[in-house]
């Protein structure tokens, strides 16, 4: 089983820190999604001292909007959000907030569940994703 790797990179201004995984990864288990759709999992933790603002956008190749949310995430505190999305393409998951961002992109038509995290740590971003179930 491919490991989750984390990439961290300072946020200031527009930067971003992107990682894509190529591989695939384990089965998740139980959990998993029907051929008609796609899966994203996606969580943002907090570990910074102060609540952040997480704007999640999930797109797809073809333009298509499948998620834009936004949510506060209180200090030492994780949000998760699921997102179901087509099962072609190339989709993206951008989680924003004032003075940081991070990207993930996947293939949906090689991985049915996509598990991504993004990590805050005050003006830092560290992400992560694998597919956690391989069509």
């Amino acid at each position: 089983m491919n490991r989750r790797r984390f990439l961290t990179r300072s946020a200031t201004g527009t930067a971003a820190a992107v990682a894509m995984t190529a591989g695939l990864a384990g089965f998740a288990g139980c959990l998993g999604t029907s051929d008609d759709e796609g899966r994203l999992d996606l969580t943002v933790q907090n570990e910074g001292d102060a609540p952040v603002e997480a704007r999640v956008v999930v797109t797809g190749a073809d333009g298509s909007t499948y998620a834009d949310e936004t949510d506060t995430v209180d200090p030492g505190v994780a949000r998760a959000f699921e997102v179901t999305v087509a099962t072609t393409g190339r989709h993206e998951v951008v989680a924003s907030g004032e003075e940081w961002e991070g990207a993930l992109a996947w293939d949906a038509e090689r991985c049915a569940l996509y598990d991504g995290t993004v990590r805050v740590a005050g003006d830092r971003v560290a992400v992560a994703g694998e597919c956690a179930e391989p069509r």
